[in-house]
């Protein structure tokens, strides 16, 4: 049994945990970048926790410019387990309302403006992200939105757009009736695929505050209605995330379904062809197998 570390990444609207006990907010150097901001550290309940505001306290990055690589890298160099992220999005399905989360299961990236991987030329490493999220922190967070009263969708495919402007009537209604998504947002890719690069138990809360463009009553993207619904998304985001620790316990097995052990046999690259620069970068992602 290893000790549990949640890592909390706040979307639009969340940033801040005012729960977290002892809290620190500290600096963390990585071999990509400064992360978004500093990180919160504490705890809840008894379990570690590590809060990273996506967007920078203030919202100042945005989505394309998040550093998401120097991310995820500082959370694995805290001891973070077990990211959650919660982030706004648009919902493409009338049953998935202002208000309500989705426990997302699946993506549909159409990010092009950002970098998508820790590894590359010299250190080349190839893992399955066919299952992208895990199911066991998944259903914590699905079992945390519930006994904080929140209504909840158990799964749902993420359209990850580049942004930052919202989609025309065109896109939005190709993603919904050609594509088959349930919401989309701007930020939880490359965050997930690092995520598991990283070797972590990675779980994305899409928090709904509007219908996208498709919608015949709704009508366009009111940037003022967004504004008014992730207020409130933010208080049910906060209540969940105060449920986790309960859930997911202070001590933790290996992960059922392989999350920590994702670039077992992943990486191609022999070890005498090894840039050692880029190696060196990747002491805290994969210095388990490297």
């Amino acid at each position: 049994m290893a000790a549990t570390m949640i890592g909390v990444i706040g979307g639009s609207g969340v940033y801040d945990l005012e729960a977290l006990e002892d809290r620190e907010w500290v600096a963390v150097e990585t071999p990509w970048g400064a992360p978004s901001d500093r990180i919160l550290t504490g705890t809840l309940g008894g379990v570690a926790m590590a809060f990273l505001p996506r967007h920078g306290r203030g919202h100042v990055h945005a989505p394309s410019s998040v550093p998401y690589r120097a991310n995820i890298d500082a959370l694995k160099r805290l001891g973070v387990t077990d990211v959650v992220s919660v982030s706004a999005c648009g919902s493409f399905r009338e049953e998935m309302a202002p208000g309500d989360f989705v426990v997302v299961n699946q993506f549909i990236d159409r990010t092009f403006a950002r970098e998508k991987s820790f590894f590359g030329q010299g250190c080349v490493a190839h893992v399955s992200v066919a299952h992208p999220t895990c199911p066991r922190l998944g259903a914590a967070c699905l079992a945390a939105a519930r006994e904080a009263g929140v209504s909840v969708h158990e799964a749902g495919t993420y359209l990850a757009m580049e942004g930052p402007q919202f989609s025309t009537l065109a896109e939005s209604k190709m993603y919904r009736d050609a594509w088959g998504a349930d919401v989309i947002g701007m930020t939880n890719m490359p965050e997930a695929k690092l995520a598991r690069e990283a070797e972590l138990c990675y779980a994305s809360v899409a928090m709904v505050t509007d219908y996208d463009s498709w919608h015949p009553h709704h009508g366009e993207v009111d940037i003022t209605d967004i504004v008014r619904v992730l207020k409130g998304n933010a208080d049910k985001a906060r209540a969940l995330v105060s449920g986790l620790p309960a859930l997911l316990g202070a001590e933790r097995a290996p992960c059922p379904h392989g999350c920590d052990r994702a670039l077992d046999y992943a990486i191609l690259t022999g070890p005498d062809s090894r840039d050692p620069a880029l190696v060196s970068k990747l002491d805290a992602v994969a210095g388990r197998v490297l």
